[in-house]
């Protein structure tokens, strides 16, 4: 039915399309999507955070009023951090994933210090802010189930892709205005290709899974064990394998991975006890998640036995907390690190033909939902009387005469100050 419906509509319909003003239309915005993006399409305002390469600020595009959060990645730190293919691969699978629950990115453009990845904005503070510094340690558990069901369905979106995550820990999960939550930093992410395995002992100490500690083959089964370090961080109000301010080396906590079995106290009930048991089995071959069903095999346990996945999945299914849009959930700025200057490094043409390649603008959904959402497509998409085609589609109509450019002005206003003053200067010499 589909290829059918397909091959017909690509024909005649198709060619009655194109030559319609609808078609002129879309070719407008079209153009509008890809027009270039500076700093200038922006606002600056403070700063949010910290990221790996440098500041992340709050920003508004200028046209629409649509406030993002703009990371942006140091030229130089990148250099000396060998960092270009980290920057460029989170850039890559940004641009891919689509999801409710994965930061979208909507813009990639340059500065003269900085490549900015412009981000959904996240205003509600990360989950490790929650879990520690709002009250006794942990959530209760009809919170952990929303977080954890939708921490559950970004990683299918992201699976879906071939996309392994890797770095699932408290500080990567963001909430917004209303409290839902998604998946931001994706660094660490990598496509595994279809039908192999990858390598690489990447991650955060206590979070990383012990086929990652062991340096073996995985494909996406490190992402369930992160979410099983999460729900039982989420109820304990610590992580699974190291408390929160112990001083242990990195070998001892890794040790802890491999051969300790976590310890549940009486916050856990018997399912959330069994579905952390279960993502935190040590053999990826047994743990749930990583079986044929992937993503539908977590979201069929007991534990999430209240959460309705097709509202959840729809944006339709209420929080049970929602941010107060008064508080800040986050550190003071003033305790934010700064940055210290890069001293020694100098950017050449191979830097620059790789930021050629970063720097592609706007991205076409998350653009086209600004557009709906600001009302800027109502507002604009407006057709002749009866469905006529309006003046600024009206070829036939004379075009409106050029602005002078501002530069243009000011000469002109200088060329005719300057002859005033001329004039008075040397009143007999005009006369004459």
């Amino acid at each position: 039915c589909f290829v059918s419906l397909h091959d017909y509509l690509s024909g005649a319909p198709f060619a009655d399309y194109q030559n319609s003003m609808y078609f002129d239309r879309f070719l407008q915005w079209k153009m509008l999507e890809r027009q270039s993006i500076t700093k200038d399409t922006f606002r600056q305002y403070r700063v949010l955070g910290k990221g790996g390469f440098g500041e992340v600020c709050a920003c508004q595009v200028r046209a629409t009023g649509k406030m993002y959060a703009c990371k942006k990645l140091e030229k130089k730190r990148i250099k000396k951090r060998k960092g270009e293919a980290m920057a460029g691969n989170e850039k890559q699978i940004l641009e891919k994933v689509n999801s409710r629950f994965v930061v979208s990115l909507a813009y990639a453009y340059e500065t003269k210090d900085a490549l900015c990845l412009v981000l959904t904005i996240m205003n509600g503070g990360d989950l490790k802010f929650h879990i520690y510094n709002m009250g006794t340690p942990g959530f209760e558990k009809e919170r952990v189930q929303f977080y954890a069901a939708e921490i559950c369905c970004g990683l299918k979106h992201l699976h879906r892709e071939s996309i392994v995550y890797r770095d699932l820990k408290p500080e990567n999960i963001l909430l917004d205005d209303n409290g839902h939550i998604r998946i931001s930093d994706l660094g660490l992410a990598i496509k595994v290709p279809d039908g192999e395995q990858i390598r690489g002992r990447v991650g955060t100490v206590g979070y990383m899974a012990p086929e990652v500690i062991n340096n073996e083959r995985y494909s996406m089964s490190p992402d369930w064990w992160g979410l099983g370090c999460l729900i039982y961080e989420m109820t304990a109000g610590r992580s699974p394998f190291r408390a929160r301010k112990e001083r242990v080396k990195r070998e001892e906590v890794e040790k802890r991975v491999q051969e300790e079995e976590e310890e549940y106290s009486d916050k856990f009930s018997e399912d959330t006890k069994g579905i952390c048991r279960m993502l935190l089995a040590k053999d990826p071959k047994q743990r749930l998640g990583c079986q044929a069903d992937g993503a539908a095999g977590v979201k069929a346990h007991p534990f999430f036995k209240n959460i309705n996945f097709k509202r959840l999945e729809a944006g339709i299914l209420e929080p049970s907390f929602v941010p107060d849009p008064r508080a800040v959930y986050c550190k003071d700025v003033l305790d934010i690190e700064q940055f210290s200057t890069v001293k020694g490094v100098n950017l050449d043409q191979t830097d620059n033909d790789f930021y050629s390649k970063f720097t592609t603008g706007s991205v076409s959904i998350p653009w086209q939902n600004e557009m709906i959402e600001t009302e800027c497509f109502s507002d604009l998409n407006v057709f002749g009387p009866q469905g006529t085609r309006p003046p600024d589609l009206d070829w036939n109509q004379p075009p409106e005469p050029p602005r002078r450019s501002l530069l243009d002005r000011i000469f002109r206003r200088h060329v005719r100050i300057s002859s005033t003053s001329t004039t008075e200067e040397h009143p007999r010499e005009h006369n004459s």
